[in-house]
Parts: C-alpha cells; structure tokens; sequence
C-alpha cells in the first residue's frame, strides 16, 4: 500500500519549478499554426449569414 501512495505522490509533483515539460513548446507551435491559419470562406460566409439575421 505505501507503494501506491509513492508512486501516487511522484506523479504529481513538478519536476522543476517553473520549467515547461519537453513538449509544451511543441504544443504551442502546433496552436499558433492553427490560429493563423485564414478563416475558410464558407465558414466566414455562414458567420455573415447568421450575422445578418439578428
């Protein structure tokens, strides 16, 4: 049972204060990618559609 309740603590402790994991900037790179990416005109389309009937 002690060996559940280390195991347990370990994962949920920070490995280094205030250090992002390895993969986080990979993560960011992949959400700003997207988030620049240009608005599909049909989905700007279907926004001006629902825009226009308010």
């Amino acid at each position: 049972m002690s060996d559940v309740k280390k195991n347990d603590e370990h994962m949920h402790s920070p490995k280094k204060a205030g250090k992002r994991p390895d993969w986080a900037s990979g993560l960011r790179q992949l959400y700003d990618s997207v988030v620049e990416e240009p608005l599909p005109d049909s989905f700007s389309d279907l926004l001006s559609k629902l825009d226009s009937e308010d």
